[in-house]
């Protein structure tokens, strides 16, 4: 199915989440009007990303009372609305969560898999992490969806290209100490090529929505794109600035790209499995 996606590289408001969610009823709208299909906001869009002890007041529980977030959910019956929040588990566990909403309600939900706690990164005193990742069919298609680190996690990827994703969505909060001026800075890159090797070894496509804005003395770089399942980035949005990128999906591309090389089809799980199962965790170096 062809469709058109929309990149919202936002800059959040920390803490404060109805302010936020204006934001996204903005954003989403603009969006709308311009013909996307689906709109994509990066990781901890409603709250901010240094929330730290704020996520117990920040947190939605998506089943039993998303009344604060129905402004979106009402929005998404004509527009998909992916957006990144914190999310209390029914046994009250925090959650760095992606919120898919379509057609008036939360379609699904994807927790943080790997919140990192290395160098300045604290997440895992805050969140607890997610178990499951899956590939879901919405309107505009089959999608996988991941949340920054999970990106840097190449089982991830591989996983949900196996259940079927053509397109894997990231939402991301990607930080640097560089200066907007600064001549050398290597992350556009470094995440670019990362991007281009995932979408061109899978056959699909790789949304990657980045934030911008300062908070706690980094700033975030945006960058947002959209790579094909050839491995080109076929649109990419402003570095440090906030953009609405808008980029096309080709329905026949992935087909285009496996029928041209077969490496993704030819991949065999069932050794993968059988090989995992063998060396077991505590085989692993590191483990």
């Amino acid at each position: 199915m062809n469709f058109t996606l929309a990149l919202a590289q936002v800059d959040p408001i920390l803490g404060d989440l109805r302010k936020n969610i204006e934001k996204h009823l903005a954003a989403a709208e603009l969006a709308r009007s311009k013909g996307a299909d689906l709109v994509v906001f990066p990781e901890l869009s409603l709250t901010g990303y240094s929330i730290k002890d704020m996520n117990w007041d920040l947190a939605i529980n998506v089943r039993n009372d998303i009344s604060l977030l129905m402004p979106l959910a009402e929005l998404s019956r004509s527009i998909g609305i992916i957006a990144g929040a914190v999310e209390e588990g029914d046994t009250f566990g925090m959650y760095n969560a992606a919120l898919c909403f379509e057609g008036g309600s939360v379609r699904f939900v994807h927790r943080k898999i790997y919140p990192p706690t290395y160098g300045m990164f604290e997440e895992m005193r805050y969140f607890s992490v997610g178990r499951s990742v899956k590939a879901v069919d919405i309107k505009v298609g089959r999608v996988g969806v991941l949340i920054c680190e999970d990106l840097w996690h190449i089982t991830l990827p591989y996983l949900l290209a196996m259940d079927g994703a053509t397109v894997i969505v990231g939402l991301v909060a990607s930080p640097t100490r560089v200066a907007p001026d600064e001549p050398e800075f290597d992350s556009p890159v470094i995440n670019g090529e990362n991007h281009k090797a995932y979408a061109r070894l899978l056959s699909v496509y790789l949304a990657f929505c980045n934030r911008v804005g300062y908070e706690d003395g980094v700033n975030f770089w945006g960058g947002s794109q959209l790579v094909g399942p050839d491995g080109d980035i076929s649109a990419r949005a402003k570095l440090f600035e906030e953009d609405l990128l808008f980029a096309e999906v080709d329905g026949l591309a992935v087909q285009r790209a496996r029928r041209a090389s077969r490496h993704f089809l030819d991949d065999n799980p069932d050794l993968v499995m059988k090989t995992l199962q063998r060396l077991g965790n505590s085989s692993f170096p590191g483990h």
